[in-house]
This record gives C-alpha cells, structure tokens and sequence, in this order.
C-alpha cells in the first residue's frame, strides 16, 4: 500500500515540476532557491553578485523607473536605460506640433542641454526582508476577518517605520503567495531624472500597434535619462545645482552579442501576474472579461485613430492615450488565443483533480483543503456577472474622458456641501486647477464627443437594463435612445469640454460650484458612479475578499501538499528575476522563427505610406554603407532585436537582459503574440520576450545620433 502511495505521489507531482524558464523569483532566496539550478544552465555569478546587502551588487544597478517600468544604470553619472515607450510620456510632454520630439526624436549633446521631468522617479531597492512572522506572528486565531486585517496593517506600519528611522529611506511591506508571507522593501527614491536622449518614434516605436506583440520586431525601443541628486550623493528635488548621480553599481555592456542557447535573465520590476487562479477565474478571464475589455477598447481606438489623422494637435494629444490603450487592447486579444491555444481551462481543471487526489489522502490535509476548489467555484460563479459591470464601468463609462475627469470633481463638491474641513477644500480646488491644465493640454472633445456616443451605446446593449444607471431611463424617454442626439446635448451644454469655463468655476467653487451639479455631463457622472457604488462595488469587494482569502488557503495547500515543485510569488511589482535560453520557436505549423532579426528586416518592412514603417533617411544610409562599426556581429550584420525564453510581464519593460557574466545583451520591451497569457499560464515552447540588442543601441546613439559621448561615460567591454 505503501508503494502505490509514493508511485501515486510521484506520478501526481511529475507535471508539476517548473522548467528553469518559468518563475520570477525573489532576489532575496536565489541562494536558497536557484543558484544551483542556474549555475546548471549556465551562470558565472553568483547569488551574492546579483543580490547582497555586504557588498555592491548587481541589484544596485536596477531602477524602477517612473513606478511602472524598469531602468539600468548604465554610468559613473547617473545614466540610466529604459524603453523609448517607458519615456514616451516625457518626451511627449516636451514636443509641441512645431518641435515634435517624438517625430524627430531628442539628444541633448551635453548635460545642460538635459530636459527636466517633473515627477519622473527613479527608485532604488536597498534591502529586502522576510518579515512573516513579524506581520502575522501577534494576529490570534479567534479574531474575524476584518479584525484580522486591522491587526496586520497596523503591524505592516510599525514595521515600515521602524525600518527607516533616522534614515533617508523608505520603506513598504507587501503580501506574496495571497497573504501567507510578507516581505519588506527598503528603498531609495530620486526625483530629479532629467532625458537625456530619444530615438526619433520612427525607430523607438518602429513597426507601432501593428507589430505590437509581436515576432520578428526591428523596434529599437530604447530612452536614455539621467539620475541627478544633491551634493551629498542623496535624493533631491529639482535644483539648478544637483549634480549627476555616482552609482553603487554601474552594468558593464558587452559587444561580444549574445547566441542560441545561451543563458539569460532579466532583473526588474515585473507588475501583476496571476499564475495560480482556478479554473473558474481563467474561465471568467478567456471568456468574458478579456473579450469584453478588447471589444470596449476597439470602439475606441478606432476612433482615435480617425481623429488623430485629422491634424498634427490631435494626434500629439492621443499618441501616448492612443498607445497605452493599444498596449494591453493587443496583450489581451493575445491572451485570449493563446490560453484557448494551450486548452488553460482544462489543464487547471487536471491540476486541481491532481490536488485534490493528493490532499484527500491524508485526514489533516483533507480537513484544511479538501473543499477549497468547491468554494471558489461558487464565489467565481457569484462575482462573474458583477465582474461584467465592473469591466464596463471603468472601460466604457470611465472610458469618456469627460466624464471620468468630473469625477475629479465630486470629493470636493460633498466636502462644500457637508461645510467639510475648510483647508481641505482649498488644498483640493488647487489640486483641481493643476489638473486642469493637465488635463485639456491633450483633450479634444470632438474626439471625446464621438468615443462618448460609440461607448454609451456598447454599455446599452450589453449590460441587462435592471443594471443600468437610471440616466439610461433618461435617455430612453427623452431623446427616444437616440445617443447621437444625448451626446450632442450634454457636451454642448457642459463646462467639462471647455478650460475656460472649468477655470471661471474654479476661481471660486465654494459659490459656483451648483454650475458644477447642474452639468450634464456631472449628472451622467454621479448617476453611473451611484449604480456603481451602490450596487457593484460592496457586493463585488466582499465577494473578491473571500476569493482573495480562500485564494491564500488553496496557495498554501499547494505548498504543503505538492512540495516536488518550486513555487514562485506573483508579480506585485517588487524586484524579480527570470532566466532561461535565447531561443527560437515555433509558433504554428510549418513556422520557425530564428531568435534575432537584423536591419535588413527594416528595410523589408519599409513602407512610406505607413506611418509604423517610416525608415529615417540617415538611418537607410547607414545601412546601405554597410556602417555599422564595432556594433556588426561576426558575420557583419547589424541585429536589432533577439527573443529568450524569459518569463516577463507589464513592468519588466526597460528591464536589463545579462549574460552568464551579468553582462548587458539587451533591453526588455515586450512579449511575442503567443506567449502573453504567461500572466496566468506559461508555457516554455510559446512564451518569448523580446529584447533590443545593445550593440542596436549603442549603433543609434553613436552613428545614427551622433551622440557618442555618452559612450565615453559607460564601462563597455569590446
């Protein structure tokens, strides 16, 4: 009996096991949990190179840039790498139709010619902690839930600030594998990143939405900036006499290239993955929520992109709009076809019967875990249909521009009202009249106006009316549900389409703010925040409370019941690292891809009736010279871009690529088409990002730019 239990056991727990591809895995544990297994597959460092707090390492070269993507410092001044499209919003905020940066690109030839960014961060990590038993060490068994959560946020503080006393850091503390385990984050945030340089987008965004996720890329999807602090070397705001950052540890680069086969990481911020939902969440994600977000999202994007063909202004308004949203619009479709593709439902479906089997064999394990998959499903089944409204809510309500911005507006309206706390609500009317002029700087209501009418009618259809906002009744009665006519009332009659009229309101809102509740595009606002509020929200968060709480039981099970395999967190946005091998792949039958392209596949794309594949002239010189300098590959071609078998996500953009020597090979920027459902499900002969090859860089900043300087400042190894 005894036999047929451990033959059980091993044959449950084969399928299990993660390939050394899969994982994003906290720096803090390689030693523990990896450096056997990566010195295996290639590595030359060690786990103290990549991460210590004794010595300089390589984690000291890693930023969080701006507090969505990654950077490396690159420089003894402060020079960091990210993706052109993780510095798009600068860039954009500097150009103007006359001087478009984004068109002709930017490259400050010395340090005063650097652009100042206001609010662009760059955030290093200085320690990591494992602080579990500190978090839930005091919590007693007999307190409720909410009591349970007061008691660990008020344990979370304590510790935060505790950690940084006395010091210049700061500190937070987050949840991994759903709450049963807590680490700490010591950081180090500077505030005064200035762009230093910028392709023009017609290599930064080479190929644009239509390559978007996508293999072969020729995109070279690169920004430069620069860290700069006070004299003491410390975090500063902006001052005309900071002074370039000196790094704790500068990346070495190497043009030696990387090849097949060869290992890999990638070391940065990864932002949110989901890799051990049930069944019945990766049901609700393939078949409703994604489709519903894609099919929101293509209404608008098909009008912007009418809109911004029209003039220069409107298209320098949406680019930045335009290509966030058509970011994930794509990662999504992408997603949706590949966990079809790799049959997600039933694979979850097989690993939670293996589970289940392996849980129910002993008593103990049986008590605790053997009815957890049986209530998520019901709770899944309970939160779909309010998942829909919610999708609906933020996508195609907030998904009007006007309308989500005079949301801004109602805290401050119900403080005036209720005679709330009067510097309160002058701190907030100053904050609304910063905003303002953020806000219509790149807003067009006509293309607003035409969004507004094309969304309001997707929310109509596809919503049941007994879960529409009562202004749906409005409209049906008074304007026959004829939104054309609807639209055109409330945008004619509303101040929120107009700076000036927002500015005149503002100048004194504590008495003109009934102009505000009287607006129609307010009024539309309250109604579907109300219907929201009143009906989603409460029910959708305790439901998602519970689902988050039995989420935390059914990750421990796994833990305790399935040890063969090696668990790695979700990606919350904390540093992480991935590896594997540049490798090919095939994507479909009688398709192979090879693991690099190369300028020549610009030239085959060239086409100068399409905006994506505009070749700069002196970028066609270069090549047809075939001068390409120290940055040709041993066979005298110049690479753009190579493909590994890494495990990123959202975050992981402007994420170094190292060699086994920790070297730098390349730029992170995206994911190929097949592999974007690895947020919930990955699988090594599909998942592939997608990197700038270096020597592509450092060809553009020097011989396409004339910016090579810069070069002088980095430790490059030839």
């Amino acid at each position: 009996m005894k036999k047929i239990i451990i033959a059980l056991f091993l044959l449950l727990n084969t399928s299990l096991i993660i390939k050394a591809d899969e994982g994003m895995w906290i720096p803090l544990l390689l030693k523990q949990l990896n450096e056997s297994d990566m010195k295996e597959n290639g590595l030359r460092l060690s786990a103290e190179d990549i991460y210590s707090i004794n010595k300089s390492c390589l984690k000291d070269g890693i930023v969080q840039f701006n507090g969505g993507c990654t950077a490396e410092v690159i420089s003894e001044k402060g020079l960091i790498l990210t993706n052109h499209h993780c510095g798009f919003s600068q860039i954009q905020s500097h150009s103007t139709v006359e001087n478009d940066l984004l068109k002709k690109g930017f490259w400050a030839m010395n340090q005063s010619e650097e652009l100042i960014n206001p609010g662009a961060t760059a955030m290093f990590v200085i320690r990591m902690e494992d602080v579990t038993s500190k978090v839930l060490g005091t919590i007693s068994d007999t307190l409720n839930d909410a009591e349970r959560e007061k008691q660990i946020n008020v344990n979370i503080l304590a510790l935060q600030q505790e950690a940084v006393k006395g010091s210049t850091y700061e500190a937070f503390i987050r949840p991994f594998y759903y709450g049963n385990e807590y680490y700490l984050f010591i950081t180090e945030t500077f505030k005064d990143v200035r762009l230093v340089g910028a392709p023009p987008s017609s290599i930064g965004k080479f190929g644009g939405d239509i390559d978007n996720y996508s293999w072969p890329r020729q995109t070279g999807d690169f920004s430069i900036f620069r860290i700069y602090a006070n004299k003491d070397n410390k975090p500063a705001e902006y001052a005309t006499d900071n002074v370039p950052y000196h790094p704790k540890y500068v990346i070495p680069i190497t043009l030696k290239g990387i090849e097949e086969n060869d290992f890999a990481m990638v070391y940065g911020f990864p932002a949110r993955t989901k890799e051990y939902l049930t069944s019945y969440a990766v049901d609700m994600i393939m078949n409703q929520s994604d489709p519903d977000i894609v099919k929101i999202r293509a209404a608008r994007l098909s009008i912007m992109d009418a809109q911004m063909k029209t003039n220069d202004l409107i298209h320098l308004q949406y680019i930045d709009k335009y290509s966030r949203l058509s970011n994930y619009y794509k990662k999504w479709t992408g997603e949706i076809r590949g966990l079809k593709k790799l049959d997600a439902v039933n694979k979850k479906q097989a690993f939670e019967k293996e589970f289940l089997t392996k849980a129910n064999m002993l008593p103990e394990t049986a008590k605790k875990y053997g009815n957890v998959i049986n209530d998520l499903e019901k709770k899944y089944i309970a939160i779909k249909p309010l998942n829909k409204q919610r999708d609906y809510y933020v996508e195609a309500l907030l998904g009007i521009e006007a309308i989500s911005y005079s949301l801004t507006f109602k805290e401050t309206l119900e403080l005036i009202n209720n005679n709330g706390d009067t510097a309160v609500i002058h701190k907030n009317i100053d904050k609304l009249k910063k905003n303002a002029s953020v806000f219509f700087k790149n807003y067009d209501p006509n293309t607003d106006k035409k969004v507004a009418v094309a969304l309001l009618k997707l929310y109509y259809n596809d919503i049941e009316k007994i879960n529409q906002p009562d202004i749906f009744k409005e409209i049906e009665k008074k304007y026959n549900g004829d939104f054309d006519k609807y639209v055109d009332h409330i945008f004619n009659k509303s101040l929120f389409v107009s700076l000036d009229k927002v500015n005149e309101v503002l100048s004194n809102l504590q008495k003109k703010h009934k102009k505000i509740e009287k607006d129609p595009i307010y009024k539309i606002m309250l109604s579907c925040n109300k219907k929201y509020i009143t009906d989603v929200s409460p029910t959708y968060t305790k439901l998602d409370n519970e689902i988050t709480k039995l989420s935390k039981i059914y990750m421990r099970g796994m833990r305790e019941v399935l040890t063969v395999k090696k668990y790695y967190p979700d990606a919350n946005s904390t540093l992480r690292l991935s590896y594997g091998k540049v490798l090919g792949y095939t994507p479909r039958d009688a398709v192979k891809y090879n693991y690099y392209t190369t300028i020549e596949g610009v030239m085959e794309k060239e086409d100068s009736l399409s905006d994506e594949f505009i070749v700069p002239q002196k970028l066609k010189a270069l090549y047809l010279k075939k001068d390409y300098g120290q940055y040709a590959d041993k066979n005298g071609e110049l690479r753009i871009a190579f493909i590994a078998t890494l495990h990123t996500t959202g975050g992981n953009s402007g994420s170094p690529v190292l060699n086994a020597d920790g070297q730098l090979v390349g730029t992170n920027f995206d994911r190929n088409w097949e592999g974007t459902m690895s947020d919930v499900m990955y699988d090594p002969d599909r998942v592939r990002n997608i990197s700038v090859d270096i020597r592509y860089t450092l060809f553009i900043v020097d011989k396409f730019a004339g910016a090579g300087y810069l070069l002088n400042e980095m430790n490059i190894i030839k």
